[in-house]
This record gives structure tokens, C-alpha cells and sequence, in this order.
């Protein structure tokens, strides 16, 4: 099986696929038209990217089997060309997960004692206490977290270590959750703005979160407020964000922007980037040596799994739910032909199958095959299909509850 890494990648992980019996082909400035033809000349069944762009045209270049998102998210994959294609989708969750909760404290410290721009100044040859000696401190202070992911949960405990409340807001937030978690949920993320000394969002991007912290929650936020986003610059309305620095003070650090240079190096004339009271970095949240070592072997672990088992971890683009209606149920002697002359008769009442799982009894003389169907066989099918094949010992079809 050949794997194609189109981004850079631990060495860890290539030794790994290498020594694992896979062919890899390490080419990490492929981008755009050059990935696309790499992807048809070369053939790969595995693709591995981390912040490359895997468009429709790359994913139809070839026979892509699998693209890997050596990351937490997925958002630079064009999931649904994926899923057209039978192109499984899968990333690295939550192994990065530490290294985003410490910069995001980092940004937090450095905001508070403003760090950057002490630095800034002493560069310059000028010596400022007076102005710099007015931080406001941590201790006591409410952290808000806006997400209770991976990366949101590691946020806590580091935050209570500094003397902080933590209250927070997520979908799958559960009061229970929450007090396993010693924080206080918000029902919302207002909330949470209303609240917060410090907000620290951590939401994957999705068409629900996109554009979600907005004017109505800058407008609850506390005047001289901290705010962190070290998520996807997506789920900021950037131009309501600049517009509450402006009106109330807050002090913002940024890990990601709504604007990014797709290279590793470039020029950046994102205007947010120039305001005074914003610290921004390179969206290097998951750029440690730590992370990208646990990222490259769940990495592995997902190649090698897809090779010896035929099922992928972390698999992102599977039906939560299909058009199936019912379930058919087959009891049958493990025979040849058996499933065979099942589906034949399903294709010949013009019924589609949604999906079909077998499973073999111990002593392999036995086997239950359910399969999900579109629509239900008239009853006259089903007679007709035990009558035609005596290893079918038993049929039972079973509504899907809707």
C-alpha cells in the first residue's frame, strides 16, 4: 500500500510506515496542481496532509482510499468530494490537545503582564516600569471557556492552578459533566461573555460554529475583558472582534485568523495583526515536539489499522444516519452462496441496500448477516428467498426506528 505525505511529517512516522511494510512517498511541498498530479502519477492509496488543501480536483486525481489529517481538525479537506468518492476522511484528535491549552495560557500570562510589548520597548533601548507595572493579575479571575473538547478540558486544571474560577459553555456540556469537571456550566455563551475575565474559545469549525462569537457576545463580554481564540479563525467575526477592541478595551490574543497565508512563510497583512492590544502568533498551537510525535503515531495507528482491518479510526465522513427503513435479519448456514443468492433477490425487487454487516458463530457452521434496506421486501420475497435456499434458517425484518 502506498501513502503519500504531501506535509511535513515526524520523521517517527515515516520510519514507522516504512518499517511496517508501507511505500512512502514523502513530498512535502506538494500544494494545489502539483498534489493533484502527484496524486495520479504516483497512485497512492493513502494521503497524509496537515495544513495542505485537499480540494476536489486532488481527490479525483487518482484512487485515493484514505486522506489523513495529521491534526485535530479537517476543515482544509474537501469532505464532502471525499465522501462522493467512498474516500474515507480521518484525523488525530485530541493529541495536540496539551500543547493548544499552553499556549493558550501562554497568551493569557503574556496579555496580563504584556510581555511582548515589555519586550518591544527594552529592544528599543527604553526603560518603562511605570507603565508596565499596572497588570491586573490571574489569581481570583474567571476564565470562560467557550468549547469543552479535549483541549477545553485540559485547560482546566492549568487554570485552577493559577487561582482561577472556570466556568463554561459546550454543546455536550452536562451538568454532571460539569461538576466532574469542577466548573460551572452557562447556558449559553453569553453567558459565558457576561461573566468572564478572561474567554478562551475551542470549538472545531463547523456550519454551526462558523461566525458564532459575534457582535451579541463581544457586546456581553466585560470592558477591559481578555480575549483568547486558539481554534479556527472561522469562528470569529473578525470585523466585530476589531470593533470591540475599539469600544471596550479588551486585550485579545490570537493563535488563528480569518485570513492566513496558505505557505508555512509569507507575507501577513491581516490589519488585526496591527492593533496594539492584539498578541498574535503563527497558528502554532499544535507545533510541539510533543504533539507532533503523538500526531504522528495516531497517524500510523490509523494507516496501519485501514490496511489490516479495513476500518479507520477517527473516521470523520461516515453516515450518522442512511435512508434505511428496516433491517433484515438472515440466520443462515455459513455456505457458499448463501448472502449471494439474498442480495440477488433484493437487486431483483429493485430494493437498495444501505449497509450489511456478517457475523460467523464459533466452529464457523453459522452465521447472522443483518442488512439494512431502503425499503422492505414484500413478504412474497422473503418466502421466495427461503424456499430457494435451504441454508437460510431464518429471516426477520425489523423496522428502523426513525
Amino acid at each position: 500500500m502506498r501513502v503519500l505525505i504531501a506535509d511535513n511529517f515526524e520523521s517517527s512516522g515515516r520510519d514507522a510506515l516504512a518499517a511496517l511494510g508501507f511505500d512512502v512517498e514523502f513530498q512535502p511541498k506538494l500544494k494545489e496542481q502539483a498534489l493533484a498530479d502527484a496524486v495520479r502519477d504516483l497512485g497512492p492509496d493513502v494521503l497524509v496532509v496537515r495544513s495542505t488543501q485537499v480540494d476536489e480536483a486532488i481527490l479525483a486525481a487518482g484512487a485515493l482510499k484514505l486522506v489523513v489529517r495529521a491534526g485535530a481538525g479537517f476543515n482544509t479537506i474537501d469532505v464532502a468530494a471525499a465522501s462522493k468518492r467512498g474516500i474515507y476522511v480521518s484525523n488525530c484528535p485530541g493529541k495536540n490537545a496539551v500543547a493548544v491549552a499552553e499556549l493558550a495560557i501562554g497568551l493569557m500570562l503574556a496579555l496580563d503582564r504584556r510581555i511582548a510589548d515589555n519586550v518591544i520597548d527594552l529592544r528599543a533601548g527604553k526603560w518603562n516600569k511605570a507603565e508596565y507595572s499596572k497588570a491586573r493579575g490571574l489569581f481570583g479571575r474567571t476564565l470562560g471557556l467557550v468549547g469543552v473538547g479535549q483541549i477545553g478540558k485540559e485547560m482546566i486544571p492549568r487554570a485552577k492552578a493559577l487561582g482561577m474560577r472556570v466556568i463554561a459553555w459546550s454543546r455536550s456540556l452536562t451538568d454532571a459533566t460539569a461538576a466532574e469537571l469542577d466548573v460551572e456550566r452557562k447556558a449559553g455563551i453569553r453567558g459565558v461573555a457576561a461573566q468572564a475575565d478572561v474567554v478562551s474559545v475551542h470549538l472545531a469549525l463547523s456550519e454551526e460554529t462558523r461566525g458564532i462569537i459575534n457582535t451579541d457576545f463581544f457586546a456581553a463580554m466585560k470592558s477591559g475583558a481578555t480575549f483568547i481564540n486558539t481554534s479556527r479563525g472561522e469562528i470569529i467575526d473578525q470585523a466585530a472582534l476589531v470593533a470591540a477592541i475599539k469600544e471596550k478595551n479588551l486585550r485579545v490574543g490570537l493563535d488563528v485568523f480569518a485570513s492566513e497565508p496558505t505557505a508555512s512563510t509569507g507575507d501577513f497583512t491581516d490589519p488585526i495583526a496591527r492593533e496594539r492590544s492584539v498578541y498574535g502568533t503563527h497558528h502554532i498551537g499544535a507545533s510541539t515536539e510533543q504533539a507532533q510525535e503523538a500526531i504522528a503515531a495516531e497517524t500510523v495507528r490509523i494507516i496501519q489499522s485501514f490496511r489490516d482491518t479495513g476500518r479507520v479510526p477517527n473516521v470523520v465522513n461516515l453516515a450518522k444516519k442512511t435512508p434505511a427503513t428496516c433491517m433484515l435479519i438472515v440466520r443462515h448456514r455459513d455456505r457458499r452462496g448463501v448472502l449471494a443468492s439474498v442480495l440477488e433477490a433484493i437487486s431483483a425487487a429493485r430494493i437498495n441496500v444501505q449497509e450489511m454487516e456478517n457475523v460467523i458463530f464459533e466452529g464457523a457452521e453459522a452465521a447472522v448477516a443483518k442488512i439494512h434496506l431502503e425499503s422492505a421486501p414484500a413478504q412474497t420475497v422473503l418466502d421466495a428467498m427461503q424456499r430457494v435456499n435451504a441454508d437460510i434458517l431464518e429471516l426477520t425484518l425489523i423496522p428502523i426506528a426513525k
